[in-house]
């Protein structure tokens, strides 16, 4: 049984691999055996159609977001400068380790638009991501509220967008050229209050 769950973690690790070098249109079967280095036929084994295939996908992106979510959980935020930089940490590892996912995650998200199955595995994460950012905000020492938390996970996620998708010249224009000191305005102009 053991050897089912880790082959079927492969093809879902390979699904989203396929979704972040190929897009959408290019998750097939055939590509995520291909990509997995499995025989032809073995995903249709375990996903019976694409849409399936997508689900496990969305699921996948999901439980490999956890294990970031405790390690977010897990550091001490001191402040305002430990909240920019565990935010920079998470803009960082998403940026490298975490790319693929995050891209994979981004096509999910214009599936989703079409299959409430998907939208409903994808708001998992979203309801997630948010309580950690309200969590971190608060921790941080700062007035948060949910707004104000939603507003910054937002911005957090387009820019995380961009950092992937746009040239040098687009991320310049918006400020991303310096991630920690387009963290630092974002929380400065979301609670200008306690700014320092």
């Amino acid at each position: 049984m053991a050897e089912n769950r880790d082959r079927r973690d492969l093809l879902r690790d390979a699904a989203i691999e396929v979704l972040a070098e190929q897009g959408g249109r290019g998750l097939t079967h055939r590509a995520v055996d291909q990509r997995a280095g499995l025989p032809e036929g073995t995903a249709k084994n375990y996903f019976a159609s694409r849409d399936a295939l997508l689900q496990a996908a969305a699921e996948r992106c999901v439980e490999r977001y956890w294990a970031d979510l405790r390690h977010a959980q897990s550091i001490s935020v001191d402040g305002r400068d430990g909240l920019v930089a565990l935010l920079a940490e998470l803009v960082e590892r998403a940026r490298t380790v975490n790319r693929s996912r995050v891209l994979a995650y981004v096509e999910l998200h214009a599936e989703a638009a079409r299959r409430p199955r998907v939208r409903e595995t994808l708001a998992e994460l979203t309801q997630a991501d948010l309580a950690l950012h309200l969590e971190s905000q608060r921790a941080a020492g700062l007035p948060a509220t949910r707004s104000a938390a939603a507003m910054v996970t937002m911005c957090v996620n387009t820019a995380l967008t961009y950092l992937l998708t746009q040239s040098p010249e687009t991320l310049k224009a918006y400020g991303l050229d310096d991630v920690p000191a387009f963290l630092r305005g974002l929380i400065d102009t979301a609670y200008p209050a306690a700014a320092t």
